[in-house]
């Protein structure tokens, strides 16, 4: 299974910039929506990588194999980027499921709002630089279920976590149903017989629930500033 996440740090453009490692001792079935190993798949290991809020790259899972080879990480993987200092991951367990979660709630928003209106012109003189308050917006969920999950409670799984999600959100107030950058990760067992299910009252998706909303409710109950702004600070 995974180990406890590693935190360490890469320098890059001047900064030690924070990541979380997580190296599997053994591969595991993962299911993403992050931007390197996304999908469905064996995999080995998972980063979630900081970066700053002036992040331009348009090339992220590139950006994230590369951290991967510095790190040494063989095989397939995940690679997850976040605005949020990755050093406060948030972890909770509930029946033998295992979550961490970064979480930046900067930038709620509903799923469904309006389609957006073209914006009125600005003048250049009040643009102001893009570091200048910035508010991070990222919640990305590693999970890790102890038994293998069949293929279609491996997505089940990710609209349970999903829905644990939205429910913290809205305990702490926010008028919203994540950000528009968030990521869920699920990784299981290869082998052993599938459990078929994966929904809020199953045998594992109810305590995969438990713990993901107790991980965003503490992760989002407190002021998260951007680490690229607490550096410069």
């Amino acid at each position: 299974m995974l180990t406890e996440p590693t935190l360490t740090s890469r320098h890059e453009d001047g900064w030690d910039v924070p990541l979380l490692v997580w190296r599997a001792d053994r591969p595991l079935l993962a299911v993403s929506s992050a931007p390197l190993g996304g999908g469905m798949g064996v995999r080995n290991w998972v980063v979630n990588a900081t970066v700053p809020m002036s992040y331009h790259r348009d090339d992220p899972a590139e950006h994230l194999a590369e951290l991967a080879g510095q790190l040494g990480l063989d095989g397939p993987g995940v690679g997850l980027l976040t605005g949020v200092d990755v050093a406060e991951v948030v972890a909770r367990t509930d029946t033998g499921v295992r979550v961490w979660a970064t979480v930046g709630l900067g930038t709620p928003l509903q799923a469904a709002e309006p389609a957006p209106v073209e914006p009125a012109p600005v003048e250049p003189a009040s643009v102001e630089p893009a570091e200048s308050g910035a508010r991070v917006g990222t919640v990305n969920i590693v999970i890790q279920v102890p038994v293998r999950l069949g293929d279609a409670a491996l997505v089940n799984a990710v609209a349970t976590a999903t829905e644990a999600k939205v429910q913290a959100i809205r305990e702490l107030g926010l008028a919203g149903t994540g950000t528009p950058t968030d990521a869920v990760t699920v990784l299981c067992p290869v082998d052993g017989a599938p459990a078929a299910y994966g929904g809020p009252r199953s045998t594992w998706g109810a305590p995969l629930a438990r713990a993901v909303h107790a991980a965003v409710l503490a992760g989002g109950a407190g002021l998260v500033v951007p680490w690229s702004q607490r550096r410069t600070a």
